[in-house]
């Protein structure tokens, strides 16, 4: 294994922008403005809770869902010309959960050199502390500096010093809709010196019998998390949501070309919500 410089280990640092008040906040915020209406719907950081993370890690592994492995192959073929081109010493890894599928090109910056500092950006605390300690274990000398946030909050905080590259792979920007990409988009923007880049992972637009059930697995691990969503609900809010009186539904949205992950109620029934004062039927 290549390392960066010589053969010392650099204890992870971090910074914490979601404290427990912040995060309730939001997410009654969320349920009031998120549900009140025909649409009910949730932004997609309630899925990625410590299990909804570690179910979705186990969802990149399945044979159907082939973008993670699609992923691994281009970078694996790319890395050292993305490493080359960029030019860049920081990489900075949004919604980054195990930063597994990165380190494939973490290795190829890691050969040149020029690597300094590695700043994974994600939600869920747990899985960003056990990445930061295998990281600097594998690659000696670099710096690895953990940021708990919400990569559309939460920017302004990403470092502007050095050169870097900022990696948001995964196709996760399809969990934004056109005109909340756009605003995304102008805030990265913002956010980058001078110099900095950005290396963007998408998927194309595939035939249904393969993209349906890249999102409606055979196990039902989808349908675990996405489930999970009301468990949280019911853990952060007091909701009493009965996970069993709802099915998941993986929908193509052919208008937007995307992917949607439903629940739908299988009875008539109330659910309350009385920390955000909502009552659903």
């Amino acid at each position: 294994m290549s390392s960066t410089h010589a053969s010392e280990v650099i204890a992870p640092t971090f910074e914490r922008h979601l404290d427990t008040e912040w995060s309730h906040n939001a997410l009654l915020a969320d349920i009031r403005e998120g549900l009140a209406g025909p649409l009910r719907q949730l932004t997609p950081r309630w899925l990625y809770d410590e299990r909804g993370s570690e179910l979705f890690d186990r969802i990149t592994r399945l044979p159907e869902y082939y973008p993670t492995e699609a992923e691994r192959a281009i970078l694996s073929a790319q890395a050292p010309t993305i490493a080359s081109v960029s030019g860049a010493d920081t990489v900075i890894e949004l919604g980054s959960g195990t930063s597994d599928k990165t380190r494939t090109l973490l290795d190829a910056f890691a050969a040149t050199g020029q690597l300094k500092r590695f700043v994974p950006l994600d939600v869920s605390e747990a899985p960003l502390h056990a990445a930061a300690e295998q990281l600097v274990e594998r690659y000696r000398g670099l710096h690895v500096h953990g940021i708990v946030g919400d990569f559309n909050l939460h920017l302004q905080h990403l470092p502007r010093d050095g050169t870097p590259m900022v990696v948001f792979l995964g196709s996760t920007i399809g969990n934004l809709y056109p005109g909340q990409r756009a605003e995304f988009l102008g805030r990265l923007a913002d956010a980058l010196p001078p110099g900095g880049s950005l290396l963007l992972g998408v998927d194309l637009v595939k035939s249904l019998d393969r993209l349906v059930p890249a999102y409606n697995d055979s196990i039902g691990l989808t349908d675990e998390f996405t489930l999970n969503v009301l468990q949280v609900l019911n853990d952060e809010l007091g909701a009493d949501f009965d996970q069993g009186c709802f099915e998941y539904v993986a929908f193509y949205d052919a208008h937007h070309t995307r992917m949607d992950l439903r629940l739908r109620s299988t009875v008539d029934q109330t659910v309350e919500i009385p920390e955000a004062g909502v009552t659903l039927d």
